[in-house]
């Protein structure tokens, strides 16, 4: 699929003349429809972690689990909570704890050594939420990934012909958005590529706009 940024700018326009004016700030949503894969195949569920040129909003807010020199260079890195092999343990079966850490953040990092461990207890919490950890080694700096983990957003089809997902928001400068919708469609093709499928269709919209598809050849 040929995507020319004209289009997306075009796009991006016509989305905000059918905005309507509205007491919120209303954000800016993509949604990529998709073809040739089989929904109810594993293959076909896909994650794609965007990191975004422009963020919309706030930062995402980042949950480290480490232990040690890690958890102390993450704190240092500005990592908004650290947590350690004995909060994780104390955790084990309070269920209703673990959510509420866990809808707290947007992104999770985990020390490797502590991956099966994050795994057990928090697992059945993260994953359906898409937000397993990144494993980092322990002698690791943990500025650069947290520095891009603030910039990126996870977007997944879960088992769906298509992927939706916030790239901004109507105080954005047009070509911002457009560098974000870039990004996001360029790591989308390729996942979505990878797994034998290919992009059908694509749509801008404001939060209660009507959607304006993007002229693609």
């Amino acid at each position: 699929m040929t995507i020319n940024r004209k289009e997306i700018l075009e796009a991006i326009a016509k989305a905000k003349q059918n905005k309507g004016e509205r007491k919120f700030k209303q954000s800016f949503d993509i949604s990529i429809a998709v073809e040739g894969l089989n929904p109810k195949k594993p293959e076909s569920r896909i994650t794609a972690d965007v990191t975004l040129p422009h963020v919309p909003g706030k930062p995402q807010k980042i949950l480290f689990f480490a232990d040690g020199e890690l958890a102390r260079r993450a704190r240092e890195a500005g990592a908004d909570r650290v947590v350690g092999k004995e909060e994780i343990q104390r955790l084990e079966g309070k269920k209703k704890e673990i959510k509420k850490l866990v809808e707290e953040y947007d992104m999770t990092v985990a020390q490797a050594d502590l991956m099966v461990l994050v795994g057990r207890i928090l697992g059945p919490v993260l994953g359906p939420r898409g937000k397993m950890p990144r494993p980092i080694p322990s002698t690791a700096d943990p500025a650069p990934l947290i520095e891009r983990l603030r910039k990126t957003i996870r977007v997944m089809n879960k088992g769906q012909l298509c992927f939706h997902t916030k790239v901004g928001d109507e105080s954005m400068d047009d070509e911002k958005i457009a560098d974000n919708v870039m990004a996001v469609i360029e790591e989308i093709e390729k996942k979505v590529s990878d797994a034998g499928g290919r992009l059908k269709a694509i749509y801008l919209k404001t939060t209660m706009g009507k959607p304006v598809k993007v002229v693609v050849k």
